[in-house]
């Protein structure tokens, strides 16, 4: 089962939690954070991940101070 990222990188505030938490996922680009190979999503940006990558990208959602990180599984329920 593949699971979707989705990123609303304009109301990131910058701190670099994700990076800390999953830096084979999260970088930082500028003053934003920036999801590695994600594809644009209106002023955000989304990828689709493996059942292997779920938990290390949860664990980056919950580390996010303004939740702008959500991951959902593939019939679109939000998990965090």
């Amino acid at each position: 089962m593949s699971y979707k990222i989705e990123h609303d990188k304009p109301n990131c505030i910058g701190c670099a939690a994700c990076v800390a938490v999953a830096p084979d996922f999260w970088e930082m680009e500028n003053d934003k954070s920036h999801l590695k190979e994600s594809k644009p999503m209106g002023e955000g940006e989304q990828r689709e991940i493996e059942e292997k990558d779920k938990q290390v990208n949860i664990d980056a959602a919950q580390s996010c101070p303004v939740n702008v990180i959500h991951v959902k599984d593939k019939a679109g329920k939000e998990l965090v």
